[in-house]
């Protein structure tokens, strides 16, 4: 069999007792190590399980997905997944892989920043499409997740927004010459995203255009949700683009058209109090 669970977004302890008492009987465990991270580090994970973790990386996922599969047919395989295992695409890949050939496959959910996003007092079911906002390069700075932001807006929805991760990653030139080196992680803040999206305000400014999200639209910045020291805070993109949340992960959302319930949630989080005064967005009906 080969199990799927989800850790949940804190600690050790998030994992569900379901899953934990798949992991303490599966002969071989993997914890998926690029799509997110938790708080603590893979010793700690070790420790409370009880089990051996193999870090695997999206090179191994990907590309020698078969060898991770590899005696699932006859034992039991745990795969980990920070947040929930359908969290991203990628996973949906290994469970058409298992079926395939022929590995039986149980997934154990858990929460997620797609459900978690919550806590800020925003409703799920007032959320658009979710988006990924990437890290630019000197040559290559794409605005398609902006177009997806505005859509969601124009349509009264707010929009998550995951921030970029690199782990693993080499630059061109080791890539180039096939040097097994790899850069330092970078996980994309809360401030670097309000920046990109600023630049794009200006750049469609520049183009004529008048964008649907200005410097005054009311986001919300999110770290480390569902740990001891998550932080929340609300205010205007602009404020986001200077906003203190420590350490990663790091999520951010732009807003649609608000409740007014919504409205006061986010007050209880607001980097100041006169960015709400004048918000043209509050949903009255």
């Amino acid at each position: 069999m080969l199990y799927l669970v989800g850790l949940g977004l804190g600690d050790a302890k998030d994992i569900t007792v379901k899953g934990l008492e798949a992991v303490r009987r599966c002969r071989r465990v993997y914890l998926e190590a690029y799509t997110s991270v938790l708080t603590v580090g893979k010793e700690a994970l070790e420790e409370f399980y009880g089990k051996e973790l193999i870090l695997a990386d999206r090179e191994m996922v990907e590309q020698e997905a078969d060898s991770l599969l590899k005696e699932a047919d006859v034992c039991d395989v745990a795969f980990l997944v920070v947040g929930d295992p359908f969290g991203a695409t990628t996973h949906s890949d290994l469970v058409l892989r298992a079926v395939k050939l022929g590995i039986p496959y149980k997934v154990i959910h858990n929460a997620s920043i797609m459900n978690a996003v919550g806590c800020c007092g925003l409703q799920l079911y007032n959320f658009g499409e979710t988006v990924s906002i990437v890290f630019w390069t000197d040559t290559w700075k794409p605005e398609s997740f902006f177009d997806k932001i505005e859509k969601n807006r124009q349509n009264g929805m707010h929009t998550l927004c995951l921030l970029d991760i690199k782990v693993k990653e080499q630059s061109l030139e080791n890539l180039m010459k096939g040097r097994k080196i790899y850069e330092p992680p970078r996980y994309m803040s809360v401030n670097q995203a309000a920046e990109q999206l600023l630049a794009i305000i200006q750049n469609r400014r520049l183009q004529g255009e008048k964008p649907e999200i200005t410097e005054n639209t009311i986001c919300v910045g999110l770290a480390r949700v569902g740990a001891l020291d998550e932080k929340i805070a609300s205010g205007t993109l602009q404020q986001m683009s200077t906003v203190e949340l420590g350490a990663p992960l790091h999520s951010l959302i732009v807003t649609g058209t608000m409740h007014p319930l919504e409205l006061e949630m986010l007050k209880l989080f607001s980097v100041d109090s006169s960015s709400f005064e004048n918000n043209a967005c509050q949903r009255t009906t």
